[in-house]
């Protein structure tokens, strides 16, 4: 996994390529942390992303609930079908912003 970061003023994207899965999830968790207090937006572009497993949904997650808690927007743009089905039959499409 490789993680492009791309500041413009207070928003961040997260260009995220190749597979989020148990051993690069916590990267991108501490990529996502190291910049919490500097940010009001987030967003992560998943249009390299080619597979999160389990322990990236729950990264997914657990930054949906910093966003409400320190109020900055968190949204996920450029979803492939691979991944969108992913998010799909676990119902995180339901729950996470995703455009």
């Amino acid at each position: 996994m490789d993680i492009q970061k791309n500041f413009n003023e207070k928003e961040l994207t997260l260009l995220i390529n190749g597979r989020v899965d148990t051993y690069t999830a916590p990267e991108l968790e501490t990529a996502i942390n190291e910049e919490l207090d500097n940010i009001e937006s987030l967003i992560l572009d998943f249009e390299n992303l080619e597979y999160i497993s389990s322990a990236g949904l729950r990264v997914l997650v657990s930054t949906q609930k910093k966003a409400k808690k320190q109020d900055f927007s968190f949204k996920i743009i450029n979803v492939n079908d691979v991944v969108n089905e992913i998010l799909r039959m676990s119902k995180f499409d339901k729950i996470l912003t995703i455009e």
